[in-house]
């Protein structure tokens, strides 16, 4: 075993580099993790997210990704950043969530780059792994002692909350590791209480078939009964996490300079979306994980935003509606609809009537989603 001062080296290297928190965790396998992956996706649970359900062996077991690994450096890289106000006038905006305004995986990468390299400099072998299928990283974090499990199924740290990307070194030195921490949530229920579609099942257990930041995501169709529930989100899910207490008293002390570093922002103008070439919507957003890489998803999810907060008196949301409504795409033409139907715009669905494909005949003849008010 290392001296534990050459940890607190490795510590420093790391938040010298950008990393809030660095902790050790034991390389053994993940077996609790690895059948809760098996029986929840045997249950439907994953709702055919592959990530690291793909082959739960090999995301729960650290020596199939570094054979003679000993420990795991695991790090975490803050996204916390001020939510700007809802930008006025321009047409319907659609939202971003926190993780995905910036690469904030890119920030991380560097400060787990700068453990490797302080490794790999003193002999030992190392390998970085981060948000892919090699690892569950919240299991290395919370096997590090890096914060606990929260019900929302995020990896909380003590007086800091859950605004943080994770990741890992796989090492073959033999570090001393850390302690799980404390579960802090108590009886709190926010979480659970607060998603709009019930996806989080119990403590620690979420339904990705109904889990917005999941279904946007997704391949096929948005389920029609989780629509409205969208709202004006373009990419990802913020609530459980905007509710969680740890989270609202770290939010206090945010200042507008803290989100300087959001290229994409938090907010994207829907009607460019559905404008914008493919070449130019993977040039703005693809980073994102966009199913197959194609931007036609991008474009569904915007047909459902348009749908939920456009204007249904604005020419300019009609002309993005007619166009879509005759785009060649079954999908689109069948979010078009449901948009044009939310809008109370039946008037625009003539250009359907003769439209033979089965999924925009269900979308024509399944009941109306509620109206808006004008």
């Amino acid at each position: 075993m290392v001296p534990l001062d050459y940890v607190e080296e490795l510590r420093a290297a790391g938040t010298a580099a950008g990393l809030e928190v660095v902790g050790v965790a034991p390389a053994e396998p993940f077996s609790g993790t690895r059948q809760h992956l098996e029986s929840r996706k045997a249950a439907g649970l994953h709702g055919g997210m592959q990530f690291t359900y793909r082959r739960p062996e090999r995301s729960t077991d650290p020596s199939l990704t570094l054979p003679a690994v000993a420990a795991l450096v695991v790090g975490a890289r803050s996204y916390r950043r001020p939510d700007p106000d809802t930008p006025r006038g321009g047409g319907p905006m659609a939202r971003v969530a926190r993780y995905a305004r910036s690469d904030h995986y890119a920030e991380l990468r560097a400060g787990l780059d700068a453990i490797a390299a302080r490794l790999r400099a003193d002999g030992w072998t190392a390998r970085v792994v981060l948000d892919d299928n090699a690892l569950v990283d919240r299991e290395a974090a919370y096997r590090a002692g890096l914060g606990w499990y929260g019900k929302n199924a995020n990896i909380l740290l003590p007086g800091r909350g859950s605004w943080f990307v994770l990741g890992s070194v796989l090492t073959d030195a033999p570090l001393p590791t850390g302690a799980p921490v404390a579960d802090e949530c108590g009886p709190c229920t926010r979480c659970l209480d607060s998603c709009p579609t019930g996806a989080i099942v119990a403590p620690g257990l979420v339904d990705a078939r109904r889990c917005l930041a999941w279904l946007v995501q997704a391949p096929g169709d948005i389920p029609r009964e989780h629509r409205v529930a969208v709202g004006d989100r373009l990419y990802g899910c913020d609530d459980c996490q905007e509710v969680c207490p740890p989270n609202r008293r770290g939010d206090r002390y945010l200042t507008s300079g803290d989100g300087a570093d959001q290229p994409d922002g938090a907010w994207v103008p829907v009607l460019e979306v559905l404008a914008s070439s493919d070449q130019d919507l993977l040039a703005r957003h693809g980073r994102w994980y966009i199913p197959e890489r194609d931007a036609r998803y991008l474009r569904r999810n915007a047909l459902v935003v348009l749908g939920n907060v456009g204007d249904p008196h604005a020419p300019a949301v009609v002309a993005a509606l007619r166009r879509a409504l005759g785009d060649a795409d079954p999908m689109l033409r069948s979010h078009a609809a449901w948009a044009a139907r939310r809008l109370g715009g039946d008037d625009l669905l003539t250009t359907l009537a003769d439209d033979a494909d089965p999924v925009v005949r269900a979308e024509l003849t399944a009941p109306p989603p509620p109206e808006r008010a004008a």
